[in-house]
């Protein structure tokens, strides 16, 4: 039967309409199941579409069409860049649209975390030094590894609230902040207010290639002859993930491993280095003889007890905290998706929002949200840490696709970041750079 002409019209535009609807869904079913997604704040409505999601950047077609390659170039991994447009928003609108008691420090509160924390490593040290010792050999194969795990996971614990301190963000009291800091951190061997300041300009220059502190990626042209056969091939590539958990941290404070590179040598122990001005050198000192007096301690404990006890109690947990350390800010600043720039484009906005957010399941709640809240916390560094969740469900509305979040398992991250994230080149955009491993 033939259909008068505008009902034939009707008919075809219905059928384009029902074709570009199962389009919407199987795009939207592919990033739930894609391995490894990153999927942008969700906007207020559900029915915006994703270009002009919150108040998030526009991607053009060309820009759309490198996204469809990046993924195909992934095996189906698709993920979505950050936008590197100035936002269309600024740092006053986004802390409007956080609930005013976020902002708030309870001392109290902050030393309930701290006192949380501390016991469980009583309870710990204490079935160690106790319990493990009365069971079978057999048995205390597997109960010293399982000592050591947990320790060194809250005693990472106990090391984010040390870096709090160091943020202003544990009570509303500099100094008592920088007591609590300096007795946590030393027990940590970590020289508190070398790192402190260090750390500050850190999320002063975030994204900067230029003044960043931490994991300052290279250009292509600058990277050893080696690097090739190291990160292209798979024992290489687990080699240096090995390396950069068990030495990176202590490289860094030592040598500045990673760090942005200084005209003469730098160290986090040298008071006169070139990290620190004048005003700062005296607490360098003060750092140190922190660390020292923890390191004449466990000496101590060395000549009364052993050297195998004082690994097998307090080393091997240090270990377990310094590789978390390291890879949890490694995670957060190192993504295919995360752009850094030269002094031609970078301002702090943009450079704050170079960050991302990762899930690392019940460990979230143990490292205290620094993993799965980094955004917010480089944007809002004095927000106490138990704010930081409401903070950022509040701003994902705000940032859009500025928000960036990857639910990718640890492992599987690590081992992609460390094969896709060698060093970094610009595109389309001068003085905008993006990871890269092409050789």
């Amino acid at each position: 039967m033939l259909l008068p002409p505008a009902q034939t019209t009707r008919s075809s535009r219905q059928q384009e309409e029902q074709r570009r609807r199962r389009g919407k869904r199987v795009r939207a079913l592919a990033c739930v199941v894609s391995a490894g997604p990153i999927c942008p704040a969700p906007a207020a409505s559900t029915t915006t579409p994703i270009s002009n999601m919150g108040a998030g950047g526009r991607m053009t077609e060309k820009e759309r069409e490198k996204q469809e390659q990046l993924g195909r170039a992934n095996g189906g991994a698709a993920y979505q860049r950050s936008p590197t447009d100035k936002p269309p928003f600024t740092l006053g609108q986004i802390k409007k649209a956080i609930p005013p008691h976020c902002f708030q420090r309870s001392i109290i509160k902050s030393f309930s975390y701290v006192v949380h924390d501390l016991v469980i490593v009583a309870a710990l040290l204490y079935a160690a030094l106790v319990w493990i010792p009365t069971l079978p050999t057999v048995l205390q194969l597997g109960a010293w590894p399982l000592y050591w795990i947990v320790q060194g996971c809250v005693m990472t614990g106990v090391w984010v609230i040390a870096h709090e301190c160091g943020h202003h963000a544990f009570s509303d009291y500099s100094l008592l902040d920088d007591t609590v800091g300096l007795v946590l951190h030393s027990w940590l061997l970590v020289p508190y207010f070398s790192w402190k300041y260090s750390h500050r300009r850190h999320h002063s220059n975030t994204g900067s290639l230029e003044r960043d502190e931490v994991f300052v990626p290279k250009q292509k042209e600058a990277l050893a002859w080696y690097t090739p056969y190291i990160y292209n091939n798979p024992i290489g590539r687990l080699v240096h993930i090995v390396v950069q958990l068990t030495l990176g941290w202590p490289l860094y404070l030592a040598l500045n491993a990673s760090g942005r590179p200084y005209p003469r040598f730098a160290c986090h122990f040298d008071p006169y280095g070139p990290i620190y001005n004048d005003r700062e050198r005296a607490q360098i000192f003060i750092s140190d003889v922190g660390v020292l007096a923890v390191s004449l301690a466990l000496l101590k404990l060395v000549s009364s007890f052993g050297f195998w006890w004082v690994v097998r109690v307090y080393g091997v947990p240090l270990l377990i905290v310094n590789a978390w350390l390291v890879l949890i800010t490694y995670l957060q600043h190192t993504h295919p998706a995360l752009p850094h720039y030269d002094s031609t484009e970078w301002d702090w906005l943009r450079g704050a929002l170079a960050t991302m957010d990762r899930d690392y399941g019940i460990l979230n709640r143990v490292f205290h949200n620094i993993t799965d809240t980094h955004v917010a916390h480089h944007l809002f560094s004095t927000m106490p840490h138990y704010h930081a969740m409401e903070a950022t469900k509040a701003i994902k509305p705000i940032l859009g696709e500025y928000y960036q979040f990857d639910p990718t398992p640890v492992a599987k991250a690590t081992w992609r970041e460390a094969k896709e994230c060698i060093y970094v080149e610009p595109e389309d955009r001068k003085g905008v750079f993006w990871y890269s491993n092409k050789f």
